[in-house]
């Protein structure tokens, strides 16, 4: 039995997997050594799923059983500390009936059409939604995978099927005790039909899925065999350091390197139009290597570009009419009737970088007409897109070996330090790893863009809203990363929560997009829309509520209409002690969201010195999810996404001057320390609606609620962060 998570890197024929007809739900594609192996459809929801040229329609994941019994499912998504590792496979040995920590997994190779995601088309893992795309039709699959051996069991001993029954890896026949292994039957298996509708489990005969099973992941974690994309080792590789111009957009205009020649180790300077490697033996002498260049920067047109700028830039873009959102009712109306007052408010959401635990890295072989790729990534096959286009080589040609990723949270989700390493590689005979510097990594990331939030309501004679508008102005990450996504232009998820779970008799939400200049790239940040729409609307609800005198957890009760959001909203006051009697500089403060198919609720309790600093001394944070699949990773992902959001508020101070950004390691850009950390407590609701994503929920929600703790504890309103303790310094 294995007792932990075995995971391989796809082998370079995982290509070619089979292509299956759209009609068939599983299909039985091949027997190999004796083995049953089962394609897994993963039905895409993306507008226009007919078949394509070919008629037919690509799986996206892998069932295999073997002669001896192994299960092993070639997954479709990546594991960077979130547990789908653990969640997804709880999906297939629930239905399947074996032991989850009998199931192997494999690494799915770059394939788009058959690991593309069945909620985005993409072969991407983000959004939250690796287990609400995987919920039904992996649960399928194993039901059957299940159905077809207690079939392939029953022929055997010429019983009828409904006196058998599977369990932990066999079939029994319940009236003579007799008993099969899966491994048994997997070839007998594999000749008969495929169930269409194979019947599921009734939630109340589960035995694993909404359990706290030992995550698959924790013991490689722990005992150092997990294989992470730097730990990659491919015989006769030299390791490359990196520096790019450090002006977005910049280009290399001369390199002395003889210097770094001279350094003991070093074998080669590979000098590209915007940036420089040192190839060495090993990591020291790379990097002594790099220091010792003397290098000359075409700065270009960005040079004097800067926060300020930015800044700028977003409110003068504030001026123009956006793209329409959301329309309800008539705002302006709204404002003008009798007893109304108009309420204003504009909240700045800063750009932010993503300070990965793992810093980009990305080990190439280049061959005469085959490009090899050993890294962690969240996108797979826009890795082997970009490497194919920026090498000029045919898409087959460039295989992708994934492993697991030291946090993503968007990052890898980009591919550009794996470009980058594919060009230097071009240049160095034989495998070579890149691994960026902290200092590359923080000033060559894809930022969490800069956005600007001009908040209006119109009140009533009570001091409650009766109408909404929120203007929106930033860049767009989608419609630079996947333009289908968004025909009419509209950047949905830009938008995402810009109106939260409240009613209001009319709304008016609109989008104007804004680009930083070339060379400055804006990215997906755990989480884009949310992240920054419900800070920005959940601090202006409360500050309405503190305008209309009312208790803010009251005040949002009577504005919510959705009642999944008024149970969390009451759960986590109520687990908080909300109302509760504070010290002087202390305070409460709540927050409430719907997103990602789940809703949650938080309440901070910070603590202000008179030196201004925060302290978040407690979370207390209510899920509704949906179907809780694995119970502890929700607290672990609630717990997880919550640290990062007060990182964010506590220290991202993210700041450009002379195009370049100011900040270069953690002890300028730090990470949220244990001692700063605050007691987290998460409750979930139960709930049998459809499963809700995690991953992004927590750092969405507790943002607003640690401000909104703030303004309890001083009186002072602060609509942009990180915070600054002179802003909140007494005397």
């Amino acid at each position: 039995m294995n007792s932990g998570l075995s995971v391989r890197p796809a082998g370079k024929d995982d290509n070619h997997a089979p292509a299956l007809t759209r009609r068939a739900f599983l299909q039985v594609v091949g027997v190999a050594g004796g083995g049953l192996v089962l394609g897994l459809h993963l039905p895409t929801l993306l507008a226009d799923a007919g078949p394509d040229a070919a008629g037919v329609f690509s799986p996206n994941a892998f069932v295999a059983i073997d002669a001896l019994g192994q299960v092993t499912l070639t997954m479709p998504f990546v594991e960077m500390g979130q547990g789908t590792y653990t969640s997804i496979p709880m999906l297939i040995a629930e239905e399947l009936e074996v032991e989850l920590d009998t199931v192997r997994l494999a690494h799915a190779p770059a394939n788009e059409k058959v690991y593309g995601h069945p909620l985005y088309g993409l072969q991407i893992t983000g959004g939250s939604a690796a287990v609400r795309g995987a919920w039904e039709p992996m649960r399928k699959a194993g039901a059957a995978t299940r159905t077809m051996l207690i079939a392939a069991a029953a022929a055997t001993w010429q019983v009828p099927a409904d006196d058998c029954r599977a369990q932990k890896g066999q079939v029994v026949h319940v009236p003579s005790g007799r008993t099969l292994g899966y491994g048994e039957l997997a070839a007998k298996a594999a000749t008969l039909p495929v169930p269409a509708n194979p019947v599921l489990k009734d939630p109340a005969q589960y035995t694993l899925i909404g359990t706290n099973a030992k995550r698959l992941d924790t013991r490689g974690k722990v005992d150092g065999t997990a294989t992470f994309g730097i730990d990659a080792l491919v015989p006769g590789m030299k390791v490359a350091a990196v520096m790019a111009c450090p002006v977005f957009g910049g280009k290399l205009r001369s390199v002395d390197d003889a210097a770094a020649k001279a350094v003991n180790g070093v074998r080669q300077v590979v000098a590209l139009d915007d940036v420089v490697a040192v190839i060495a033996d090993h990591t020291g002498a790379a990097h002594k290597g790099l220091a010792a260049l003397t290098v000359s920067w075409d700065e270009g047109p960005n040079a004097d570009f800067s926060s300020q700028r930015w800044h700028d830039q977003l409110v003068e873009a504030a001026k123009d009419t956006g793209m329409v959102a959301i329309e309800k009712g008539d705002f302006e109306a709204a404002t003008t009737a009798a007893g109304s007052k108009r309420v204003d408010a504009i909240y700045l959401a800063p750009p932010l970088a993503h300070t990965t635990m793992e810093p980009p890295n990305c080990t190439v072989h280049c061959r005469d007409n085959e490009c090899e790729i050993w890294v962690g990534t969240q996108a797979p096959a826009r890795a082997q897109t970009f490497v194919a286009q920026a090498l000029g080589l045919p898409l087959e040609k460039v295989t992708i070996h994934n492993y697991l990723l030291g946090g993503g949270f968007g990052r890898r989700l980009d591919v550009d330090f794996i470009e980058q390493a594919a060009r230097v590689a071009k240049q160095v005979p034989g495998p070579v790893k890149v691994i960026w510097s902290r200092e590359e990594d923080i000033r060559h990331d894809t930022y969490r863009p800069y956005f600007y939030h001009a908040l209006s309501a119109a009140v009533d004679g009570d001091g409650m809203p009766t109408a909404l508008r929120h203007k929106i102005v930033g860049s767009s990450v989608l419609l630079r990363y996947a333009p289908q996504w968004s025909p009419t232009g509209l950047d949905g998820d830009a938008v995402e929560g810009a109106q939260g779970p409240y009613r209001f008799d009319a709304t008016f939400v609109e989008y104007v997009r804004h680009e930083p200049p070339a060379g400055l790239m804006t990215g997906w940040w755990r989480g884009v829309g949310p992240t920054h729409n419900v800070y920005a609307l959940e601090c202006f609800v409360d500050e309405l509520a503190a305008a209309a005198g009312k208790d803010p957890v009251a005040f949002r009760s009577a504005l919510i209409g959705d009642p999944r959001a008024k149970a969390v909203l009451e759960l986590a006051a109520e687990k908080a002690g909300w109302g509760r009697t504070l010290p002087a500089g202390s305070g409460l403060g709540v927050a409430v969201m719907e997103g990602f198919g789940s809703y949650a609720a938080t309440v901070a309790d910070v603590t202000v010195g008179a030196d201004g600093r925060v302290r978040v001394t407690r979370l207390v944070t209510a899920i509704d999810c949906g179907i809780a699949v694995h119970p502890d990773g929700v607290v672990a992902q609630v717990h997880s996404g919550q640290v990062y959001g007060v990182t964010a508020l506590l220290h991202g101070r993210l700041t450009f001057e002379n195009g370049r950004v100011q900040q270069s390691n953690f002890h300028d850009y730090p990470a949220l320390r244990m001692n700063e950390t605050p007691a987290m407590e998460v409750y979930l609701v139960p709930s049998q609606a459809a499963v809700g994503g995690l991953g992004e929920i927590g750092t969405a929600v507790v943002k607003p609620a640690v401000l909104n703790a703030i303004h309890a504890a001083t009186g002072q309103r602060l609509r942009n962060y990180p915070i600054d303790p002179a802003q909140l310094k007494v005397g």
